[in-house]
């Protein structure tokens, strides 16, 4: 009789409960990933106007910032501050 489903002679993996893996990676692959070199990133903080909000955003969008996250001004939390990166160009 079969154990929850498996054919009669598959065995799992000693010591994994399951089917085990579904897949792995090969060490090739792995050498790949981290043979990449580290990204690099330069950042900005923007301060936000609450009628202009949208078009800041759009302006630097279009220079190739990505918004990162927009928090309260240090001296007026009313003042929003948006914080924008961008992969540093070598």
């Amino acid at each position: 009789m079969c154990r929850r489903g498996r054919a009669a002679g598959s065995r799992t993996p000693r010591g994994r409960g399951g089917d085990g893996p579904r897949h792995t990676a090969s060490a090739a692959a792995v050498d790949r990933y981290y043979a990449r070199p580290m990204t690099k990133w330069e950042y900005a903080t923007v301060p936000l106007l609450v009628h202009a909000t949208k078009q800041i955003l759009d302006t630097w969008g279009e220079d190739g910032w990505e918004l990162v996250q927009v928090v309260p001004g240090p001296n007026n939390p009313e003042q929003l501050v948006a914080y924008l990166k961008r992969e540093k160009q070598a």
